[in-house]
């Protein structure tokens, strides 16, 4: 391997800025290549980078100028704490532009993560929340930002919108996210949105749940409508999802319709449960800008947004430890979690056969394979 393989990928971040000022031992390039490589082999914080990075101290040295040998962890952490997380946030967007390529048709996840151990009660400082946006047709995180704490995430989210390029996407976001601001600056971005909706929205919720409820009951009479059904199961477990979409907004009332941009329609979701012999039944609502009453693709929409769980969440607590991590300095533990998601990009762009944690395990061991993960 040589300065060929990583020059695609850091291309994308030639523009951060060195945040270091004096006593500048090594070189910023060399310490964010060591990073990115190291965490896609298995390391999962600045100890383990720099013990992977003195075993494969003579590869290195083979594409990288290492003029002082490997830094120290310190070093790292200190690097890393200083960097500015907008800064690298732009760089890597814009590195998943290029990975994502149009995103029309595609439905973009809006999800918060809270990275656990975060926190210190000795400095009062609070757990870090990530807000990220995930692209469920190509399965790729296209941003995130932090927030102080959840209740923030309603003035993150616009942030993160506002640096992404959604023109044709369809952006699912939970009941946090039903504002009239963030329906608005979805619309601006030339996407459409599919928001949950529950009782902080209280006028919202009522008259949306009164009217799906007596439609339900009604069969719809008079009223245009779609309807769709579907079955899963397994493991003692049979799941039965039910969705009615109406475009018919009118009835919701000209005051509430005058608050909310672009409505087009209206959703009720079943979630009829039955493990084990033992039913339970769950209902949603939620709000789009998608005019039509098109039930069965926007099924697959809400579901997609579910998705961002066991696709994202998931994969970064057991495949990369990420709520293990102790990382609290300054901005160190959101630039981590920034380098734990370019990992995982690359990782699901591999189509080789295999996990995640075995791709990155087999990155670790065999160059050939870490070189293609990084050049495809």
């Amino acid at each position: 391997m040589d300065a060929t393989a990583t020059a695609p990928l850091l291309r994308f971040f030639g523009d951060l800025q060195d945040p270091r000022r004096h006593n500048i031992r090594h070189l910023f390039t060399d310490l964010l290549t060591i990073a990115i490589v190291a965490v896609l082999c298995r390391s999962d914080d600045w100890d383990e980078v720099v013990i992977w990075a003195k075993a494969n101290l003579d590869w290195l040295k083979s594409f990288l100028s290492l003029p002082r040998g490997v830094p120290s962890a310190d070093t790292f952490e200190r690097l890393f704490a200083r960097i500015d997380p907008r800064a690298f946030e732009r760089c890597f967007i814009n590195w998943t532009n290029a990975l994502a390529g149009s995103l029309v048709g595609q439905v973009v996840a809006i999800d918060g993560k809270s990275l656990r151990h975060s926190f210190e009660k000795a400095w009062d400082k609070q757990m870090i929340h990530l807000v990220s946006a995930w692209a469920a047709g190509n399965q790729l995180v296209l941003g995130q930002l932090a927030v102080d704490d959840k209740s923030n995430e309603i003035t993150a989210i616009p942030k993160l919108l506002e640096l992404l390029d959604l023109k044709g996407a369809t952006v699912t976001i939970d009941a946090m996210g039903c504002q009239r601001e963030i329906a608005a600056a979805i619309l601006e971005k030339k996407a459409d949105y599919v928001l949950s909706v529950k009782e902080n929205q209280p006028t919202l919720y009522a008259k949306t749940r009164q009217l799906l409820d007596e439609a339900v009951l009604e069969k719809f009479a008079g009223m245009s409508h779609g309807y769709f059904q579907q079955t899963n199961g397994g493991h003692g477990r049979i799941e039965t999802r039910s969705v009615w979409v109406t475009d018919e907004v009118k009835w919701l009332g000209e005051d509430l319709l005058g608050l909310w941009p672009g409505l087009g329609s209206l959703v009720a979701l079943q979630s009829r449960r039955d493990v084990d012999g033992k039913v339970s039944v769950e209902w949603r609502y939620y709000i789009s800008s998608h005019q039509g009453t098109d039930a069965a693709a926007m099924a697959g929409m809400i579901r997609d947004h579910w998705g961002v769980e066991n696709r994202l969440h998931w994969h970064l607590d057991v495949t990369f430890n990420e709520d293990q991590s102790r990382l609290r300095k300054d901005h160190g533990a959101e630039n981590f979690s920034r380098l734990r998601r370019l990992a995982l990009n690359l990782l699901k762009r591999a189509t080789d056969k295999g996990s995640l944690k075995g791709k990155r395990f087999r990155c670790s061991l065999d160059r050939e394979f870490l070189l293609k993960v990084l050049t495809q």
